[in-house]
Formats: structure tokens, C-alpha cells, sequence
């Protein structure tokens, strides 16, 4: 057992009814995107990894869940759902179940992997960018289409690809927990670095409570560029519908028209109530 509960594959029909139970909590009784038990223990006979975190009482306390298959020739693993109980979040449990998931699959023989998150959520972008050492070359927008979860109403399901080179030395030192895993490798390169999207402060007296998107500019040619977004998109989708479509829309304007020209997303820069995300074009991307 490590930090306070223990990481292994699901075995028993409580395991996978447990994990139906959980994806029903996070996103809701009405999320039609649940994976069901049946697909949870099946996929294991195939490469698949459906596997939690449970405390000493035997409760599951999160889990992780992907597929093995052939991509472009090669053997991928696509993370497809990733959740932590949200009393245990800011543990480093997320990580710990990439871990697992990870070391599961390097002995297949896969060497990347891949999933989506949203790039509005910030919290996310960290784990995913900064400490897992992940870029992002691949905007979908409403990539899942109506769910049925709170969590995404009125702002859509538009997605970040996630590409996870498994044994690049970037994703080794990440892991490892050095300096870069706090994203101050990226502050440096982005503080000259123009803004494709900046932030509009609240404005005085209005009565405003969280900040706005700026005028996009989707066509700089600057080897560096930075791109902003809310510290707190759920805090927003509370308050105020309407700003959290635009930022959906501000950023999904921005973001397809520099990963169409061959930017990459590598780190996520916190700054408040607002982050930036840090896009390089690379001759060389990571691989």
C-alpha cells in the first residue's frame, strides 16, 4: 500500500459494479458515456487495463480504464477514462494511476498512449501537460456530443488529444517528480512569447466576478505563443453560462488554427485566476 491505498487490476464483479458506481457519482446518474462492467472486465482479455485504487476497507477510491489497439501501424493504448473520488484528489492518486497504467502496458509492448480531456479545465491540463509530461497536437471539438453529465452542459465536449510518448526522456523526468514537473521549464520561453488569446481582467464597478477572453489572434507566425483560459471553468459554468461559452468558443477558434499549423501544447502555465497554455512549433516534436 502507497499513500494510503492500494493499486491493482479489477478482479471481482464487486470490483467492476464498483467502478459503474463511481463513474455514475463523478458525472452524474444520467451520464450516457459510462463504460459498463460487462466492457470493463472484457477488455482485459485483450490488453485493456481496468484497474483502482482502494483504501484498506476495500472501498475504490479511483480507477482507470483503456484499450489496446493498432494505431498507424503501431500498438497504442487509449486511456479512456480516468477518475479520483474528490475528497482524495490533490494526493497525487491521478498520477499514480497513470503510473500503473502506464508500467501495464510498456509490458505489451506499447509505447504511446493517448486520451482526451478538456482544455478548459485547468486543473486537468497540470496533471496531463506538467506532470505527465503529455502534448497536445490534436483539438476535436464536441468530440462526445451530448452526455447527459452536469459536467458539461451548456459548454459542449470539446477535446484535447492527449499524446503520451511512454519512454521519452521528457515523460522519464516528469515522472521522476524533478523540476520540470512544475511547469516552470515553459516560464522562461513564455514570457517574451505573444498572446494568440489573453485575458480581459473583470471590469471595474461592473459587478464582474471572473475574467473574460480577449480578442483572439489565430494567425501569428511567433515560434512560442501563449493561450489563456479561466483557473476555474466549473466556477463560471455556475454563474455565468454565457461567459463560459466564450471562452469555449475564444479558445476553440484559437487553438484548431495553431495545432492545424503544426503547434504543440506542452505546458500549462498557473497564474491566478487565469492560466496559459504554452504552444511551440517544433521541427522536432516528441515522438
Amino acid at each position: 500500500m502507497s499513500g494510503g491505498w492500494t493499486l491493482r487490476r479489477f478482479e471481482s464483479s464487486a470490483d467492476y459494479e464498483a467502478c459503474v458506481a463511481l463513474q455514475e457519482e463523478i458525472w452524474g446518474p444520467a451520464f450516457a458515456e459510462r463504460v459498463p462492467a460487462a466492457i470493463l472486465k472484457v477488455s482485459q482479455e485483450v490488453g485493456g487495463v481496468s484497474a483502482g485504487a482502494f483504501d484498506d476497507e476495500g472501498r475504490l477510491l479511483g480507477f482507470v480504464f483503456g484499450l489496446t489497439g493498432l494505431r498507424e501501424g503501431r500498438l497504442s493504448h487509449w486511456s479512456d477514462m480516468l477518475a479520483v473520488r474528490p475528497e482524495m484528489r490533490g494526493r497525487g492518486l491521478g498520477i499514480e494511476l497513470k503510473r500503473f497504467q502506464r508500467d501495464a502496458v510498456l509490458a505489451l509492448g506499447v509505447e504511446e498512449m493517448l486520451w482526451t480531456f478538456d482544455p478548459l479545465r485547468a486543473g486537468n491540463a497540470h496533471l496531463n501537460l506538467n506532470k505527465l509530461g503529455a502534448v497536445v497536437r490534436a483539438y476535436r471539438a464536441d468530440m462526445y456530443g451530448a452526455t447527459g453529465s452536469p459536467l458539461h452542459d451548456g459548454i459542449g465536449t470539446d477535446r484535447f488529444v492527449a499524446f503520451w510518448p511512454l519512454r521519452h526522456e521528457r515523460v522519464v523526468a516528469r515522472l521522476s517528480g524533478g523540476r520540470a514537473a512544475a511547469g516552470e521549464d515553459g516560464a522562461a520561453r513564455a514570457r517574451d512569447a505573444p498572446a494568440a488569446l489573453a485575458v480581459r481582467p473583470p471590469g471595474a464597478g461592473t459587478g464582474e466576478a471572473h475574467p473574460r477572453p480577449g480578442e483572439p489572434a489565430p494567425d501569428l507566425d511567433d515560434r512560442v505563443v501563449t493561450v489563456a483560459i479561466p483557473a476555474d471553468i466549473g466556477a463560471i459554468m455556475e454563474r455565468d453560462a454565457g461567459l463560459a461559452r466564450a471562452w469555449r468558443q475564444a479558445t476553440r477558434a484559437v487553438l484548431t488554427s495553431y495545432f492545424g499549423r503544426g503547434y504543440e501544447a506542452r505546458a500549462l502555465l498557473r497564474e491566478g485566476p487565469t492560466c496559459r497554455y504554452l504552444l511551440e512549433r517544433d521541427p522536432e516534436p516528441a515522438r
